[in-house]
């Protein structure tokens, strides 16, 4: 038996992927802890009984919505992961020395996973829940290149080893990868393992008598991060469903309550807080909407489902631009598209047998690249190479 402690953000996206690999360990008999500052999260996605180590993070705020582009990037990075990366420290140090890891899984955005096994001289791996790290999202940014080493070098200083010389978003040991090449395109010294898809508690409450077996069923989501600019792109989206009702229905999920309710009865949107995504998937949506959110993309794709993605920000143009190469689906602008664009981005990539097949090729790919069990595969050899 070996134990493995996943270092996470407090982030859904990024905590989904590694509660199936947790899962297929834990069912080998291996023993598996979290250290997450939102305790309550890990164990409502991974289970009541997770062994969680908590820690502090990021100070409170909300990154302004209008920002995009580099300055969204730099943002992110000045405002959130590193600030998360020095509070999670202390925490992370504790759970490592309390739990006694023979290998750390850290997120690739939770830098004090990696950090803080170097500094311990423990083996680590990094979780890539996006594949966007992959293709250099810096590459034309001198500047940013440039002041982001600088301040991870400073992280190391103060939370790592100073001697220490990887890059904490990549192990130079293992780097799971939540894809594959059939979507992401080639890189070098990743293993490809494919998406991470495992059971889910339950949603209570959603209404599966609505759907109508007679018509095509199309998901529109943007996560669990965007509720604060998302208004106006659900109403395109809401028309653009109206107007196909002869042949499609809409399942929208509003979780902050951006549009207005729906008359009762209606049978041509249905809108939501939330969705059990999966078992829709399962059930057979037609197509999927999003805003290129990592997991959702994977998520549509095992299923063999189409997509138009609307990227907002942060890895969400890569992997849209990933969606678009591979031929999958349909990008339009999240903040100029309107209803008639939008519908004809929807009825292409429900008519245009194209795209389904591309979807379709892409889920072979991945469930051939072994999922959560070829992840646990590869971190038990780590953990052999380890002793």
């Amino acid at each position: 038996m070996s134990r493995y402690l996943f270092v996470v953000p407090p982030l859904t996206g990024h905590i989904n992927p590694a509660v199936g690999v947790a899962a297929a360990l834990a069912g080998r008999g291996h023993r598996v802890a979290w250290a997450c500052p939102d305790p309550a999260l890990v164990r409502r996605l991974a289970g009541p009984g997770a062994e969680v180590f908590a820690c502090a993070g990021a100070p409170d705020g909300s990154r302004p919505p209008e920002l995009r582009g580099p300055e969204a990037l730099r943002f992110l990075w000045e405002w959130y992961l590193l600030p998360l990366a020095e509070a999670m420290a202390p925490g992370v140090r504790s759970a490592v020395e309390r739990f006694g890891p023979d290998v750390v899984v850290a997120d690739q955005q939770a830098f004090a996973g990696a950090l803080v096994a170097e500094r311990l001289g423990v083996p680590w791996a990094t979780s890539a829940t996006t594949s966007a790290e992959f293709t250099d999202p810096l590459a034309g940014l001198p500047k940013v290149r440039a002041w982001l080493e600088e301040r991870l070098g400073r992280l190391r200083a103060s939370v790592g080893n100073p001697a220490g010389g990887a890059d904490p978003r990549f192990s130079p040991r293992l780097v799971l990868a939540f894809s594959a090449p059939e979507l992401a395109g080639p890189a070098e010294g990743v293993r490809w393992v494919g998406p991470s898809i495992a059971a889910r508690p339950a949603t209570a409450g959603f209404p599966w008598e609505w759907l109508d077996a007679g018509r095509r069923a199309v998901l529109v989501t943007l996560g669990t991060a965007n509720t604060d600019v998302g208004g106006r792109f659900l109403e395109v989206c809401v028309a653009a469903l109206r107007e196909r009702a002869d042949r499609v229905q809409g399942v929208v999920v509003d979780p902050g309550g951006a549009l207005r309710p729906p008359p009762a009865g209606d049978k041509d949107v249905l809108v939501v807080p939330s969705v059990p995504q999966l078992a829709l998937l399962e059930r057979g949506v037609a197509a999927v909407v999003c805003h290129a959110g990592h997991n959702t993309v994977c998520e549509a794709l095992w299923h063999g489902v189409p997509l138009v993605v609307a990227p907002i920000r942060d890895d969400q143009p890569v992997v849209a631009g990933q969606v678009a190469d591979a031929g999958a689906g349909v990008r339009v602008r999240f903040g100029r598209v309107g209803a008639q664009r939008l519908g004809a981005a929807l009825d292409a990539v429900l008519d245009a047998p194209g795209h389904r097949a591309a979807a379709e090729r892409i889920g072979a790919a991945f469930r051939a690249a072994g999922g959560a069990p070829a992840a646990a595969d590869r971190l038990e050899e780590l953990a052999g190479e380890a002793r």
